[in-house]
């Protein structure tokens, strides 16, 4: 039995190994294309010269639809976000944060794309996976993010997400009195995101 087990045990880790590459080729999750349009239902809150218009994405189901992924159950909710720049200056974001925090006063955890896929791939328990659809995965979420690293000029308007985790890394669940804070701006911004 051991002499069988042997001759065969090559065979089968080559087997194996062959079929993972082979179904991760692409990205680990299918990510939908971004569509740049306007938030719909947000709450809108203006100040100094800024616009902000925010929505959380509360529910599995817009989390599946948009990254095939569950999203809450990681502990994670995307909020988007469309901020408009009327202030007569352009806006860098190297002094802005985002913050949230819920009814109870809790302060929820803004994350990069990179933590943010680290998050759902421990969630969904996926050690194993080739390096090239990770990064892919990375790309794909990053053209949903809100983008932090160019300047909002004048006139000008920008959409996207903004991932953050839960106090205590636990799922999302009937998330009461969210308010998404901006400071670094002329005049902070408050937005309730839901009652």
């Amino acid at each position: 039995m051991k002499d069988r087990f042997q001759r065969f045990a090559p065979l089968l880790l080559m087997l194996a190994l062959t079929s993972l590459i082979a179904s991760c080729g692409g990205s680990l999750y299918k990510v939908k294309p971004k569509v740049d349009a306007p938030i719909v239902g947000g709450k809108e809150r203006s100040a100094g010269g800024f616009t902000l218009r925010a929505v959380a994405l509360l529910t599995d189901e817009e989390s599946q639809e948009l990254f095939e992924a569950n999203l809450p159950l990681a502990g994670l909710l995307p909020v988007r976000i469309e901020m408009s720049n009327e202030s007569g200056s352009p806006l860098p974001f190297k002094h802005v944060r985002f913050h949230l925090r819920d009814g109870e006063g809790r302060e929820w955890k803004a994350r990069t794309i990179k933590q943010t896929v680290s998050i759902i791939l421990k969630t969904d328990e996926i050690y194993l996976y080739n390096p090239k659809a990770r990064k892919k995965f990375e790309e794909d979420m990053s053209t949903h993010a809100f983008d932090l690293s160019a300047p909002l000029d004048v006139g000008r308007h920008r959409r996207g997400l903004i991932f953050f985790q839960t106090p205590n890394s636990e799922q999302v669940a009937n998330q009461h009195g969210l308010v998404l804070s901006i400071e670094g701006l002329p005049q902070p911004i408050d937005v309730t995101l839901n009652w």
